[in-house]
C-alpha cells in the first residue's frame, strides 16, 4: 500500500517493525561498500591473461617503433588505430594516454586556463568570469575538476533524452559559458543515452564563447550489460558538418575494460585539437607508457574483439543489477515514494526518493554498515537542491553481500521516509 493511503497508525506499526529489523542488521557489524562504480574481482579475473600477453622485445616493435623507447608523444600507431576503431574517428584524431580518462579531462581544462583552448581569445584565467554546464544528476569528479579552477557551475536539468536542450541552448548565449560536461552512453548516473536529437543539437550549438568545448566523456561507450552494443551518433562527424569542427573533446578509457589501475586512455577530437593539445601536453610528459598501450593492442586487438570481450563482463554485472532491481520492486515500489532508472549498461542505478530524506536514508545506511555515494555528489558543489537524488553502484560487492546491501538500503530508505511523514 502506498504510503499516501496509509493511516497515521499503520505507517506507525511499519515504522516500529522497521526498527526492529534496522537494529537486527547493526547487530551484524557488517561492512559493505557500494560506493564508486568499481569493477569486482571477478571482472578483473576475467582479462588476467592481458598480464603475460606481452613477452618479448620484439613484440613491443610496432611500425618500426620501440614501445620500450623514449617518444610518440600522442601514443603508439597501433594504439591509436584501435581507438579509432572503437570511437569511429580517425587515428591522427585521437591522442592516447595512460590509464585515467579523467586525468585527461583534467589537463585539457587546465591548459584551457593556462594557454585557452584552440579558438580562445585568451587563456580561460584572464577572463573575469567562468561558467561551466553540469548536466545533473551527473559525475561529481567532471563537477569537481572545473570547480577546482574557480568557475561557476550551473545545473542543466535531466530528460529522459539526455540534457534539457533548451536550457543549454539559452544559457551558451552568455559568452562567460565555456563549456558542458556529458556522458553521452549510459550516463553517471541515470543510465541515459542521449537520443540522435540530443546529439544533434550538441553539434549544432552556436555558443558565444568562440571557444566554447563540450567535454563528452564516453566512459560507457562498449559498456552494455543486457542486449547488444547500441551504437551512438558520431559527435565529432556532426560537430564538423554543423561548422564546429573543434567544439567536442571526446574522452574514454579502458578502466572498465581492463584494469582501471592499468589501463589505456583517449581524447578525440578534430585533428587541429590533437595538434595543439599535443603541443602542450609535450611541456609535461614525454610518453605515456607505450608498453601498456601494446600490451592492450595485443591482447582487444579491435572493436569487434572488445564487445566479445564486454559480454563477459555483462554475465558478471547483469545479476548484480537484477538484484538492485528486484530489491526496490518488491521493497519500495509498493510505498509509491520513489522512482528509480532501469539502464542495460554503464555502471549505476539513480533513485529519486521523497524530497529532503537522501541524506537521512544514506546516514543511516553509514551506521548499519553500508557506504554509500554521498547524497548530493551528483549535483554541484556537492548539494542536491532536492536532497532527494541517490546513486546506487552495485558492481564491486559481490552477489550475497550486494543483496544484503540491498536489504539494509531498502530498510533505511523506507524508514527515512517514515520518519518525515510521521515527524519522528
Amino acid at each position: 500500500m502506498k504510503f499516501e493511503m496509509m493511516t497515521a497508525a499503520q505507517m506507525q506499526e511499519l515504522y516500529q517493525s522497521l526498527i526492529q529489523h534496522y537494529s537486527d542488521c547493526k547487530a551484524q557489524n557488517l561492512k559493505l561498500n557500494m560506493a564508486r562504480g568499481k569493477p569486482a574481482a571477478s571482472q578483473l579475473d576475467l582479462v588476467n591473461d592481458m598480464l603475460t600477453c606481452l613477452t618479448s622485445a620484439e613484440e613491443c616493435m610496432c611500425d618500426g617503433i620501440d614501445a620500450r623507447n623514449y617518444g610518440e608523444l600522442a601514443g603508439m600507431p597501433a594504439a591509436r588505430r584501435y581507438w579509432a576503431d572503437i570511437l569511429d574517428c580517425l587515428p591522427e584524431q585521437t591522442f592516447v594516454g595512460g590509464s585515467s580518462s579523467l586525468n585527461l579531462m583534467f589537463d585539457v581544462i587546465s591548459r584551457a586556463y593556462t594557454h585557452g583552448l584552440l579558438n580562445s581569445v585568451r587563456p580561460w584565467c584572464k577572463e573575469e568570469t567562468v561558467k561551466f554546464l553540469c548536466p545533473s544528476p551527473g559525475y561529481d569528479r567532471h563537477f569537481k575538476v572545473t570547480e577546482f579552477f574557480g568557475a561557476e557551475l550551473i545545473t542543466v536539468p535531466m530528460t529522459p533524452e539526455g540534457p534539457d536542450m533548451d536550457v543549454v541552448e539559452d544559457l551558451i548565449k552568455d559568452p562567460t559559458v565555456k563549456g558542458i560536461w556529458c556522458v553521452p552512453k549510459y550516463s553517471n548516473p541515470d543510465g541515459i543515452i542521449y537520443s540522435d536529437v540530443v546529439v544533434r543539437r550538441f553539434a549544432e550549438l552556436k555558443p558565444a564563447a568562440p571557444d566554447f568545448v563540450i567535454m563528452w566523456d564516453n566512459a560507457y561507450c562498449i559498456h552494455e550489460f543486457e542486449g547488444e552494443y547500441v551504437k551512438l551518433p558520431n559527435i565529432l562527424d556532426l560537430c564538423e558538418q554543423a561548422g564546429n569542427p573543434h567544439m567536442a573533446i571526446e574522452f574514454a578509457s579502458t578502466s572498465k575494460v581492463t584494469f582501471p589501475g592499468a589501463g589505456i586512455s583517449v581524447i578525440a577530437s578534430s585533428k587541429e585539437n590533437i595538434t595543439y593539445l599535443t603541443k602542450l601536453f609535450g611541456i609535461q610528459i614525454i610518453s605515456h607508457d607505450k608498453i601498456n598501450q601494446m600490451r592492450h593492442v595485443k591482447y582487444l586487438k579491435n572493436k569487434e574483439h572488445t564487445l566479445e570481450i564486454m559480454k563477459r563482463h555483462a554475465s558478471e554485472l547483469a545479476p548484480k543489477f537484477r538484484v538492485v532491481s528486484e530489491a526496490l520492486e518488491r521493497e519500495i515500489a509498493p510505498y509509491g515514494f520513489a522512482n528509480w532508472n532501469r539502464p542495460k549498461g554503464g555502471y549505476f542505478v539513480s533513485l529519486n526518493t521523497m524530497p529532503g530524506t537522501a541524506k537521512r536514508a544514506l546516514a543511516l545506511c553509514s551506521d548499519a554498515g553500508v557506504t554509500m555515494t554521498p547524497a548530493g555528489a551528483t549535483f554541484p558543489y556537492g548539494k542536491d537542491p532536492q536532497d532527494s537524488n541517490i546513486r546506487i553502484a552495485p558492481s564491486f560487492p559481490p552477489v550475497e553481500e550486494l543483496e544484503k546491501a540491498m536489504d539494509i538500503f531498502c530498510t533505511c530508505l523506507k524508514l527515512a521516509v517514515l520518519e518525515k511523514l510521521l515527524n519522528v
